[in-house]
């Protein structure tokens, strides 16, 4: 089972910064605004998380039945160590045909191929690498540039990338962009870390989201560093979006320049990209009722966000327009929230930690009949595997 005490205390810290930016939440929507019907779409073909074990991480694959339900897969080590827990989005990647994962206690980088004959075998591509930093907790791949870039979160922090092919594996890592966090090896609680790294849509940016410290009027940032020729650039713009104060996970938000990320002081907020790199804060989801609002994805078929808490069990929809609340789905599986979460076809995946009460588990949902029409249809008990982090969907 997972602990959730970090969670949990930095709950109890951010709790006067909550009532502070907490205002009246958005309504419900009309679900007639855009059509609202049943999507056809491919099943994914299975999902893909880590043990994170402190002696032997491993990466477990579970295959997707066609009603989108998850059935029992394999375990495949990652020839690293991990470290419970990375309180990140982003540890596991999968593009194309190859699967990336990060191992935190060994401040390495795996990658793997996927068999095309089956989803469940996994075979090293080449030895794990240094990620150029320490107690690395959050990754992006580009197929487009052929690069992976890394958030490391330790004593030594910050950004590295390396260039990656299908036929030779990894190659090193470029020079750190340095953060000064301030943090130990492993970092000393969730404030002053970093949380999430992505591309944006066009993949001309790296974006990487980094929590604050509220408690000293600290927000943390979004750092922008643009791709230039093929290159992730070493130059950074920094900002700190009004509004904000412990950026969490993020995920881009179709069609704009745009991202959608979390903030367990309110729920959720879209933060634009300018053309000069630097961010503005744009539409807020002020969730009611929420605890540590912390991961997001994107349905393809409904289009919207759904975002996770790691304190309140439930999958909270969202419009991707005003990030106005279209759906509150609460859960009666006896868990005490959910982590990281991925969305694929007409199917949404999200980590189960596990509690006193229920054993960690993935929960399954089903968007099939359009926003604002979630439904869970399955709860797959997981606990054998122990402190999981991650989630990836191999479509």
């Amino acid at each position: 089972m997972h602990s959730l005490g970090p969670l949990l205390s930095t709950a109890l810290i951010l709790a006067p910064l909550i009532n502070a930016l907490a205002v009246s939440p958005f309504h419900n929507r009309d679900n007639n605004r855009r059509p609202n019907h049943p999507r056809q779409a491919e099943v994914p073909k299975a999902i893909y998380f880590i043990t994170n074990d402190r002696t032997s991480n491993s990466v477990i694959a579970l295959p997707i039945s066609q009603d989108g339900t998850l059935r029992a897969g394999t375990s495949t080590p990652t020839g690293g160590a991990g470290s419970n827990p990375l309180e990140s989005q982003g540890a596991v990647h999968v593009a194309g045909n190859l699967l990336f994962t990060l191992n935190a206690g060994t401040s390495t980088l795996s990658l793997f191929t996927i068999s095309p004959d089956s989803p469940l075998d996994l075979t090293p591509l080449g030895p794990s690498i240094p990620t150029g930093g320490d107690f690395p907790v959050t990754l992006a791949v580009s197929l487009t540039l052929s690069v992976v870039c890394v958030g490391n979160t330790g004593a030594v922090a910050g950004v590295a990338c390396a260039t990656f092919s299908a036929e030779k594996g990894l190659g090193q890592m470029d020079s750190l962009r340095r953060f000064d966090l301030g943090q130990s090896t492993p970092p000393a609680g969730l404030p002053n870390t970093v949380s999430d790294i992505l591309f944006d849509e066009g993949e001309t940016k790296l974006l990487v989201t980094v929590k604050g410290t509220p408690e000293v009027a600290n927000p943390g940032f979004l750092s922008v560093f643009p791709v230039v020729n093929g290159v992730v650039s070493t130059t950074e713009t920094r900002s700190s979006p009004p509004g904000t104060g412990f950026l969490f996970g993020s995920v881009n938000i179709p069609g704009t320049n745009s991202i959608l990320a979390t903030d367990p002081t309110f729920g959720a907020v879209a933060l634009n990209i300018r053309p000069n790199n630097t961010a503005t804060s744009g539409a807020f989801a002020r969730i009611a009722g929420q605890a540590a609002t912390c991961w997001a994805t994107v349905s393809p078929s409904t289009n919207t966000a759904f975002v996770t808490d790691a304190v309140v069990n439930r999958l909270v929809e969202l419009d991707l327009v005003d990030l106005s609340v279209i759906t509150v789905l609460n859960l009666t599986n006896g868990n005490q929230g959910m982590l990281d979460l991925q969305a694929a076809g007409n199917f949404i995946y999200a980590l189960n930690p596990g509690n006193a009460n229920a054993s960690s588990a993935v929960a399954v949902f089903d968007v099939s009949e359009g926003r604002g029409n979630v439904k869970q249809i399955q709860s797959f008990a997981i606990a054998e595997f122990g402190h999981v982090q991650g989630m990836a969907v191999l479509g």
